[in-house]
């Protein structure tokens, strides 16, 4: 089943967003998907995930040099 996980981010702008793109593409499985909205206030990312687990994508983003912390519900 899917689970949809919801963060605030320091992804700004489409060019970071394709400098992030490779990071989350790689973390990944099948079915799932993430897409940003960056006219939100917070940069939200949204990931659909089935295996994946929220601390895996904020290490990752992290890593990246970018600031990420999941909203809870």
């Amino acid at each position: 089943m899917k689970e949809v996980l919801v963060f605030q981010t320091s992804v700004t702008t489409h060019q970071r967003v394709n400098q992030v793109k490779p990071v989350l593409d790689n973390l990944m499985h099948s079915g799932e998907k993430w897409n940003f909205d960056l006219e939100d206030c917070d940069h939200i990312l949204r990931v659909e995930a089935i295996r994946i687990q929220a601390p895996a994508i904020i290490q990752s983003l992290n890593k990246a040099g970018f600031i990420c912390r999941e909203l809870e519900d």
